[in-house]
């Protein structure tokens, strides 16, 4: 069995996501061979060296679940971009580049957090150009730390005022951008996350028929793709 997840945000003021996602852990995750948590599993990340307690026992419990068997794989969301290798290390996972293409059941698969399909979002596009520039990043993870937390609340706050006055079509992925991705990278099936919109989608790429999984995030419920001797099923289950 393989699980993927995303979006899942977690911070201490949502304590019920992450007694739901410590109990995911212990059930379904520990009898999965592998977990692939696509983006955005922190709500905010402002660096490794500024890890809280709160994050720290999420690490802990990553780290009894990688000790006892299952692999575990993380990528980059936009909100936990700075997410490192000191924290993978930790957790024991293993930091995934967005895009990675990877074999799942068989057949190869483009994973992906989603935020980059988003190109009709010029403005937010551009913001994240300059937020992944290696040269940026290695400024942002030299800051002082007063100042890392500062940025992220600003840029947390911008961001929602931004995408609450933004038409939807914009925040969703671009329907061209999309088969011309799966077609550069050779895949008939993309799984992302980031638009919190859970669904697959059957489409065509280069004149076959493909289809694009996305993953549900962390709120009212959770959500998780599962793939099994018994297919792929995406569903949600409570979190209480």
């Amino acid at each position: 069995m393989i699980l993927l997840i995303s979006d899942l945000h977690l911070e201490e003021e949502r304590p019920d996501i992450s007694r739901a996602f410590l109990h995911f852990l212990q059930t379904r995750a520990s009898q999965a061979e592998a977990l692939y948590i696509l983006g955005d599993f922190f709500e905010v990340w402002i660096g490794d060296d500024a890890i809280s307690p709160f994050q720290r026992s999420v690490a802990q419990a990553l780290r009894q679940l990688s000790d006892a068997g299952t692999r575990i794989f993380l990528m980059h969301g936009n909100r936990d971009f700075l997410l490192g290798r000191a924290f993978c290390r930790e957790a024991g996972c293993t930091l995934l580049n967005d895009p990675s293409r990877v074999e799942l059941a068989g057949e190869q698969v483009l994973l992906m957090h989603g935020d980059s399909l988003c190109t009709q979002d010029e403005a937010y596009m551009r913001l994240r150009r300059w937020l992944r520039n290696p040269l940026s990043l290695f400024i942002l993870r030299h800051l002082p730390l007063a100042t890392r937390h500062k940025l992220a609340r600003k840029l947390r706050k911008e961001s929602r005022s931004q995408t609450a006055m933004k038409a939807s079509a914009i925040v969703d992925v671009t329907p061209s951008e999309v088969p011309r991705v799966m077609a550069a990278q050779g895949v008939r099936t993309l799984i992302h996350g980031h638009t919190h919109r859970p669904a697959e989608h059957a489409l065509q790429v280069a004149g076959q028929p493909a289809r694009r999984i996305v993953l549900g995030d962390w709120d009212k419920q959770g959500w998780a793709l599962q793939i099994d001797g018994q297919g792929w099923t995406l569903a949600p289950f409570p979190l209480a």
